[in-house]
């Protein structure tokens, strides 16, 4: 017999007896290859399930909880003591402050229009408070941090505020006055918008008390 004969001869043999191994193993086992299969991608889908709660539990432990009665203010400081404003693109401009009121948009209580930005939002001086902002810079729904205000929401526009100029929303003149001016600081953005913002989705954020995690833009 030729070595190729023999050659092929052994490799057929050999072929043979895993097969045999094979028939045995699942008989005895009662595991066929599509179970083992399906089993192994089961295990993935729990390992990648238990990944994701980790990292929901570990947002959640690592996410500080503000003060119920912690004013504007204070809530402003607290939420400046617990993130890394550094991991965040800054912005050099311009803020001034701006009420509802005629002194800042010419509307008196009454007018149908009255206390109602651009994007629809009723203003709101909280946790997260109506601004407004050039669309062209910081399209409408953008959130910024301002170091002493806290967050502020694009949702307004105004014609005076073109470029890197932001308008904060105060209740009263005397607020702006006393709590603000007129100051040229660096802003962080922490989230850009896509250039519409809803009440409910403005209400959400102060709706919760837990700080909010965001990812750095890229």
């Amino acid at each position: 017999m030729s070595k190729y004969a023999t050659g092929l001869k052994r490799i057929l043999m050999a072929f043979l007896v895993l097969c045999a191994l094979y028939v045995t193993y699942t008989h005895l086992t009662g595991i066929s290859t599509e179970d083992w299969t399906d089993e192994q991608g089961n295990q993935v889908n729990a390992n990648d399930d238990e990944i994701h709660q980790w990292a929901i539990r570990s947002q959640v432990q690592a996410a500080e909880v503000l003060d119920d009665d912690a004013t504007v203010q204070e809530a402003a400081a607290q939420i400046e003591a617990n993130i890394d404003l550094d991991e965040f693109p800054a912005v050099n401009v311009t803020a001034t402050g701006y009420t509802a009121g005629s002194e800042s948009t010419g509307k008196e209580p009454g007018h149908p229009a009255y206390g109602i930005t651009f994007s629809g939002v009723p203003v709101s001086r909280d946790v997260y408070s109506t601004i407004a902002a050039d669309p062209d810079v910081f399209p409408i729904g953008t959130i910024l941090f301002v170091p002493g205000y806290g967050y502020g929401v694009v949702a307004d526009t105004g014609s005076a505020i073109q470029g890197e100029i932001i308008d904060l929303y105060y209740e009263t003149v005397n607020d702006v006055y006393n709590e603000w001016g007129k100051k040229d600081i660096s802003v962080y953005i922490m989230q850009y918008g896509e250039g519409s913002l809803s009440e409910e989705e403005f209400d959400l954020l102060n709706e919760n008390r837990a700080l909010e995690v965001f990812t750095p833009p890229i």
